[in-house]
């Protein structure tokens, strides 16, 4: 009986993915759209590598399991579009968890006399790890590839989604683009089109009665992929959010059909108001707090951040890679462990030690920057949330932690952005909702700072370097995850806070000893990765061979917003800077100033506004080590000093005794430049490049 039953339920599971080959096919090739049979392109695009003829996005939503699928139109017009789409992949068709197996592919091509060849792309694809990709040979310019894939979203149990896009493609130009969306009568949505994007229009009901939605738009330009550009502020873009119950403040017109377009004040009232609720065992943070005196509350708001973050987060990281590892299953050690793995678990705890401690907060609402004005939020998932601790002079500002983040600092993103702040009544209950602008960071808050001494080799062939370098700010988090493995700090946080590791919490000394042999094992292989991972990013800084690289952790900096990174590193770098002139050598010192920018041609015609992540300054010292018996010249050349209301670049140089010290800054001002400032940046910009382009030349004698 349990295996009819079994039967029948994977028979109507499979129903509900079911969907066939030729009903796909022909929702996709046989649109009646006079766009989608089109094959030549207008003049002013005939210059570009490809251009999408004609695109047709569609999503769908039932009540359950969503579904999505496209088909685009592609004239390849020159070698390298041809090389581009060689070959397709599946994961490149979507990165949304599903059965790939159930995955519904056509691909036609289209040669210039009329030919069309149509691939068998179950019969070509070939599947690697984690992905399928079908090779399609043949391709020459001025053949139109045109394509459709299909898929059904298996990650959503219930309906909760959300879209957001431009509508230019990033690459090529767009001839015709027309997405549709349909989704059950029974659904909520949140709507809207930004930027001069056109309106979405209603179109006749579907079969059911689903309700149906869409935009067109003609003549697109690519978007380009310029940099420091916030696509969803600046192109045409549309957004939208499907649920099963409406999200905000209830609106009987939205029940009844009307979109709605913006989240409010009063939604973020409505939604937020009873979400968060004091809650959560104290009494680890009451036995941490035992015999401890504070200055204030803002000094123990920190220490029970930090403390916080390593007994509901960092204690475990070693267990779960130990877990991974099947070295042991280590969660029997702990005595009822808590992962806290979300944000809201972690304002609630929060809140509760706030209540207990009679410590006034309340809860602030944004979203980034480079999803828009707060004015204009329509997506839930935009909202990120923090507390404000009401301490003074000032307050504590506190997001939900990583390994690496600080009190008193919130996201680069939210910085200098409207938000909304609930006013928490005697620490209890939300009672009203205010309008707040964040605070700002400037460009000596985010700092980078690097010490390079620099030496010939005994055999004058290459470069020898030490340098320290050192990250504060919004620059500190990015490199503290891309640097710092676990076995990079959680032996600081087991030894701050009086923890035990998991290796000493096995009581037994014969597993002990063999734990602690395997885990070493672990540790040592994750090293060679990450040594192995640097010396390799070294080389793509320096675009250079790198030989003999070490590494060492100086700081980890993560128990202070204004407490530095900072590490070693030490390695050689191949002869490509040194060059022998007769009895002299010209040194390419200038390119120990790594990462800057060369403007192109194409970049100085910039049309849009600049959007930065956030202020920012790096400052470099180089210490060339003249060596003895030589002279150096050039120095004068790195000397700059180009500094506006953007930013700035300035460098000195002097010879001080066998030495020649190098000081240089760059430093980028503010969030946001119109494009009216380019040039202005581009001023600092160039000076910057310009320096690493500087030789000195080693005198004999």
């Amino acid at each position: 009986m349990k295996n009819k039953f079994a039967a029948l339920l994977l028979l109507c599971f499979t129903a509900a993915f079911a969907q066939d080959k030729e009903e796909v096919r022909e929702m996709f090739w046989g649109l009646k759209d006079p766009e989608a049979s089109v094959k030549d392109v207008p003049d002013e695009w005939k210059s570009e590598s490809a251009v999408i003829i004609y695109e047709y996005n569609y999503y769908y939503y039932p009540m359950f399991y969503p579904k999505s699928g496209f088909r685009r139109r592609i004239k390849l017009q020159d070698a390298a579009a041809v090389k581009d789409f060689s070959e397709l992949s599946y994961k490149g068709f979507s990165d949304r968890k599903r059965n790939m197996d159930n995955d519904m592919i056509g691909i036609r091509i289209i040669k210039p006399d009329g030919k069309e060849i149509e691939i068998d792309a179950a019969k070509e694809a070939k599947t690697t790890e984690d992905d399928r990709k079908i090779a399609i040979p043949n391709l020459e310019p001025g053949d139109i590839i045109d394509y459709y894939f299909y898929a059904t979203v298996t990650d959503v149990n219930s309906i909760f989604d959300s879209k957001e896009a431009t509508l230019s493609d990033a690459y090529y130009p767009t001839m015709f683009l027309r997405v549709e969306l349909q989704l059950d009568k029974k659904l909520y949505i949140n709507l809207n089109s930004y930027n001069g994007a056109p309106e979405f229009t209603d179109l006749p009901p579907g079969r059911k009665g689903d309700r149906r939605l869409e935009i067109k738009a003609t003549n697109l330009p690519k978007a380009g992929r310029e940099r420091w550009l916030y696509p969803l502020v600046v192109l045409p873009s549309y957004k939208w959010q499907i649920g099963s119950k409406p999200y905000g403040k209830p609106d009987k017109e939205v029940a009844n059909g009307r979109v709605k377009k913006v989240l409010t004040k009063d939604d973020m009232m409505f939604a937020y108001g009873e979400r968060y609720r004091p809650f959560g065992d104290m009494v680890h943070i009451e036995n941490f707090l035992k015999k401890k005196t504070f200055a204030n509350d803002a000094e123990k708001v920190r220490a029970v951040y930090y403390f916080t973050r390593h007994y509901y987060y960092t204690q475990y990281v070693e267990a779960f890679a130990i877990s991974e590892a099947k070295i042991f299953e280590p969660w029997e050690l702990y005595k009822k462990p808590i992962f806290m793995d979300s944000e809201g678990e972690f304002i609630n705890h929060f809140m509760a030690f706030l209540k207990d401690n009679k410590i006034d907060y309340d809860i602030v609402l944004a979203t980034g920057r480079f999803n828009g004005p707060m004015s204009d939020l329509l997506l839930s998932s935009n909202i990120e949330v923090m507390l404000r601790v009401n301490t003074t002079p000032e307050p504590v500002y506190l997001q939900f932690f990583t390994p690496f983040t600080n009190a008193d600092q919130i996201p680069s993103e939210l910085e200098n952005t409207d938000g909304y702040m609930l006013n928490v009544l005697k620490r209890k209950k939300v009672t009203d909702v205010e309008s707040v602008k964040l605070p700002t960071s400037t460009s000596e808050d985010n700092k980078s700072i690097v010490n390079s001494t620099v030496s010939m080799d005994k055999d004058f062939t290459g470069l020898k370097v030490k340098r320290e370098s050192s990250f504060s700010g919004h620059l500190k988090e990015d490199e503290q995850r891309s640097r710092l493995y676990f076995f990079d700090y959680v032996n600081e946080d087991y030894q701050k806070f009086g923890t035990e590791s998991v290796l000493e919490r096995v009581r037994s000394d014969r597993k002990q000893a063999q734990y602690k042999k395997e885990y070493q094992a672990l540790v040592d292989k994750f090293k060679d990765k990450q040594m192995e991972s640097f010396k390799k990013s070294i080389g793509e800084e320096f675009d250079l061979k790198i030989e003999n690289y070490e590494y060492s952790v100086k700081n980890t900096g993560r128990f202070g917003s204004k407490e530095a990174f900072i590490y070693d590193e030490n390695f050689d770098l191949e002869n490509n800077l040194v060059k022998k002139a007769g009895n002299n050598y010209v040194v390419e010192l200038g390119k120990i100033l790594t990462g800057q920018l060369e403007i192109t041609e194409e970049d100085r015609k910039r049309k849009l506004d600049v959007y930065m992540p956030f202020p920012r300054s790096f400052e470099n010292d180089i210490t060339f080590e003249i060596p003895a018996g030589y002279s150096v010249s050039g120095v004068e050349k790195f000397n700059k000093n180009v500094v506006n209301a953007t930013g700035g670049f300035t460098s000195t140089a002097k010879v001080e005794g066998n030495k020649l010290v190098i000081h240089t800054k760059k430093f980028y001002a503010n969030y946001f430049e119109p494009n009216k400032n380019w040039a202005q940046m581009i001023d600092f910009l160039d000076a910057a490049y310009q320096f690493t382009q500087e030789k000195v030349l080693l005198k004999k004698g």
